[in-house]
């Protein structure tokens, strides 16, 4: 989900997310800095990276090791950079130290990446990821360290609005669907419940290419809905209770 906000801010940076710069800049700051990225000091190393991509010397971000720079490096460094996980986590070390050869930082306004007209905007990006940084510190304060690990350092799924409407499955009732003005469009229903019941199926059809493969398609039924007698005798047998611990549980039938 970092990464999730941190792509909107590296389109903001490009000046693909809008057309205005200003809203391009507000945007790229709010979703930058709660991903602890400055976005004017990231943004410009980026451009540097775009304009040198693949260059030895010149690029930023991927610039290829000369050999005489990787014989020069400790078995410590080489580690890190060349085994796995530790070159999945090396983001934060970039924003701080740039890579291997490199000097300055992403967050100080006098590295040599930036231009001195530069260094206004710099200044404003790091100060917003300390206001971000103060932000968690007083929420670590006030719900205290382990619920703030949870939330911000540690992967996790809960139960949420969408998950929990897109749990629930739709039924073809037969003739009597119309008999209950197709509720049995029930998916649809529990996601937005203003819908009224006349406009349940048009809106059940408008869903289905955008809730994809969250969508099931329920069994045809005939005149009569005798088929769901199964699915009724299979649920009353296997669904009896779900686990007490997970963020996430399914139901269980008896050991």
């Amino acid at each position: 989900m970092f990464w999730a906000l941190f792509v909107i801010g590296h389109d903001c940076g490009h000046g693909s997310f809008s057309k205005d710069p200003n809203l391009n800049s507000v945007v790229g700051h709010i979703l930058n800095a709660a991903t602890l990225v400055p976005y004017h000091g990231w943004r410009i190393s980026h451009r540097t990276h775009h304009q040198n991509q693949g260059h030895v010397e010149k690029d930023e971000s991927w610039n290829p090791l000369p050999q005489r720079m990787y014989n020069s490096l400790d078995t410590l460094t080489k580690n890190m950079r060349f085994t796995l996980p530790f070159p999945m986590l090396a983001f934060p070390v970039y924003l701080f130290m740039r890579t291997p050869g490199k000097t300055g930082s992403h967050f100080h306004p006098n590295s040599d990446v930036f231009l001195p007209n530069e260094k206004k905007d710099v200044l404003m990006s790091t100060a917003s990821c300390l206001t971000m940084v103060g932000v968690l510190a007083r929420l670590t304060f006030v719900m205290g360290p382990l619920m703030m690990i949870k939330l911000y350092a540690i992967p996790h799924v809960e139960w949420s609005y969408l998950r929990g409407g897109l749990t629930t499955i739709d039924r073809d009732y037969g003739l009597i669907n119309n008999i209950h003005h197709d509720i049995s469009t029930h998916m649809i229903h529990h996601l937005f419940p203003q819908i009224p019941h006349y406009h349940l199926v048009e809106a059940t059809k408008a869903a289905k290419p955008v809730l994809g493969k969250y969508y099931r398609e329920p069994e045809k039924s005939g005149p009569l809905p005798f088929h769901l007698l199964k699915e009724l005798s299979r649920s009353l047998k296997n669904d009896r209770y779900v686990s007490d611990t997970g963020d996430v549980v399914y139901y269980q039938s008896d050991p």
